[in-house]
């Protein structure tokens, strides 16, 4: 086995292995019951997509929903492969926001119930039923601004993937800040590959447009920092670009973009914006194989990075993110090795899930200019990985589901050197690290 087969199959297993051990250290005392000890987990975690008329396969309101379920339902938890948070919990930074993964404890109490055969226990204990809007589909809470396709697009039964572009004019009329941004299939979710929007504010030189948001298969939102947000300026125009896959059947598509916004007159002091990191175009991933890629990005101001989520297609398996500081000794005759720091892993990513991790904030890397942005991604071509389509083909770069990417989107604002050292310094005081 080569060294770098080795790494990546370390990579891959850890992070069940340890969710498994946990939940078994942390199994507790005295009978578990679903009234009392399970339902209120599922409404925290589960429910949202586990109901009818929602995304997932079967409910998960009441007992008799759960209760043909119960040994799925623990095999998932267990691995942590549901609820869908797939950030690795023993690599670099550990708290985010709006995280709906489960603790050690919460995993146990599960497991135990179904061990002991799925006690329904008192219906007195039941908490209230969780209440549902159709704007709980909105990760971002109850939107103050929805922009939707006109009409749908019919994607065919089969064939090759399909693009579609349309511009949508909202009548902007004023420069707007935008606190979170939510790009949504309304219809068609199963075909959406990804969906962009971009905001065109010179349609005559710039037709493309600023990029402002992504959806990919169980994306979630851009939730942005306190003080930070996207500027949308006054007459702007919403360019919608989706990238369809036939799904056997004839399927309309239509696509939202959902904004909440600053409050009239409030501007706040830090731009932020989304993009690109660690981008590997020349990829070669032959068949059967474990494949590790390497991309940089430099930053050219100190930032705070917000938000982290690895971007690759169907044979994506894992991908970290690190920080290699600049040397502040490079004038020495000794410099010595770069100071790195390990920020985020996904190490078992599951395919459908492309998911934002945003940081808390007073967690959030806070980076000088010059540091390094280094992603490291593994693909799994091998038949070992059950969303390859072919494992018996070489797979490279390019645009199609069939193809792959390798590449980060980060979420990050800039900040001037004074600014910087300042927030520096209150970190270091609030850690103790001088």
């Amino acid at each position: 086995m080569t060294g770098k087969r080795a790494l990546s199959i370390f990579v891959l297993g850890c992070g069940a292995t340890t969710a498994a051990l946990a939940a078994d250290q942390a199994a507790p005392v005295g009978e578990v019951t679903f009234s009392r000890d399970v339902a209120p987990i599922l409404q925290r975690s589960c429910q949202n997509c586990h109901r009818p008329g929602s995304i997932a396969p079967m409910s998960l309101l009441t007992y008799k929903d759960a209760r043909p379920w119960a040994r799925s339902i623990q095999a998932k938890v267990v691995l942590r492969l549901m609820p869908p948070w797939h950030i690795d919990r023993n690599v670099g930074i550990n708290r985010f926001k709006d995280d709906p993964s489960l603790t050690d404890a919460e995993i146990a109490i599960i497991s135990k119930w179904v061990d002991e055969g799925a006690p329904e226990g008192k219906p007195a204990d039941m908490p209230p039923p969780r209440q549902f809007s159709d704007l709980d589909k909105w990760h971002i809470g109850k939107p103050d601004l929805i922009i939707t396709m006109p009409k749908p697009y019919n994607l065919k039964a089969n064939g090759q993937d399909e693009y579609y572009d349309i511009d949508v004019d909202p009548g902007f009329g004023e420069d707007l800040y935008v606190q979170a941004v939510e790009t949504k299939p309304d219809l068609g979710f199963q075909v959406v590959h990804h969906a962009d929007t971009n905001l065109i504010e010179d349609p005559e030189n710039d037709p493309v447009g600023l990029f402002l948001n992504e959806y990919a298969v169980g994306k979630n939102a851009d939730i942005f920092p306190p003080n930070a947000g996207r500027l949308i300026r006054a007459g702007s125009k919403i360019h919608f670009n989706l990238h369809l896959h036939p799904y056997g059947t004839v399927t309309p598509v239509r696509v939202s973009l959902g904004l909440k916004l600053y409050p009239k007159g409030v501007v706040p002091k830090y731009v932020a914006f989304t993009q690109h990191m660690g981008d590997v175009t020349e990829l070669d991933i032959p068949a059967g194989q474990v494949v590790r890629s390497d991309g940089y990005f430099r930053l050219p101001k100190p930032a705070v990075l917000t938000a982290f989520q690895p971007h690759f297609h169907t044979r994506g398996k894992a991908q970290c993110m690190e920080a290699i500081f600049p040397d502040v000794r490079i004038d020495s005759a000794r410099p010595g090795p770069a100071r790195s720091e390990t920020l985020s892993c996904v190490s078992n990513n599951q395919f459908g899930w492309s998911l934002t991790y945003p940081y808390a904030d007073d967690a959030a890397p806070l980076l000088p200019a010059g540091t390094i942005i280094h992603v490291s991604t593994w693909h799994d071509n091998s038949d070992n990985n059950r969303f390859n389509p072919d494992p018996k083909n070489w797979v490279g770069y390019g645009q199609r589901t069939v193809d792959e990417m390798s590449f980060a989107w980060v979420s990050l604002y800039y900040l001037d050197e004074n600014d910087y050292r300042q927030r520096l310094q209150a970190r270091q005081r609030n850690t103790g690290d001088q």
